[in-house]
């Protein structure tokens, strides 16, 4: 599999053109998405606000000391949507539209101040039965701590142009 993310537009200019076409995927391919990203008391705190998430786990530090976790956990959808953000560049930046998350496993808790990671897994792909400029694929993303531990997997589904279809970046 070869990937430019770079497309020649005239002579001495490029456009970025990260994310691939239909075509460009393959299964069983595993793609490592990165930077990877520290999450930080702000970030767990703005989510909790964000969607009104009043569980006192993720933003009372007294109240999480007595639990088993000693520490306030991040608020899980937090980390579901910045591992689906890093998947971005690459999986869905010619999306057309998600069509579905599925079996989203929370495997080990997430606390302010780990590093996480993620990586997709091309899991099936095929040509969209009613739009034939499109393609569906389907990945299973894993999110990793710092030390390598699987923290969460979930699978997403996603229709994507192919190669010449997708909109434009042209600025007049």
């Amino acid at each position: 599999m070869e990937f430019n993310p770079y497309r020649k537009i005239n002579e001495n200019r490029y456009r970025e053109d990260f994310g691939f076409y239909f075509e460009d995927f393959e299964e069983g391919v595993i793609i490592e998405h990165r930077p990877g990203r520290t999450i930080t008391r702000t970030d767990n705190t703005w989510m909790t606000l964000l969607t009104m998430n009043t569980a006192q786990l993720h933003f009372d530090a007294h109240y999480a000391q007595n639990t088993e976790w000693k520490l306030p956990l991040v608020d899980s959808t937090l980390t579901l949507a910045i591992v689906t953000g890093m998947t971005v560049n690459t999986i869905s930046k010619k999306v057309v539209a998600n069509l579905e998350w599925d079996k989203v496993k929370l495997l080990k808790p997430i606390f302010e101040g780990d590093t996480i990671y993620a990586e997709s897994e091309i899991i099936s792909k095929r040509e969209s039965k009613s739009r034939p400029t499109q393609g569906i694929i389907t990945v299973e993303t894993r999110g990793l701590k710092q030390n390598g531990d699987l923290f969460i997997s979930f699978s997403r589904t996603v229709l994507i142009y192919k190669r010449g279809y997708a909109p434009d970046y042209n600025i007049t």
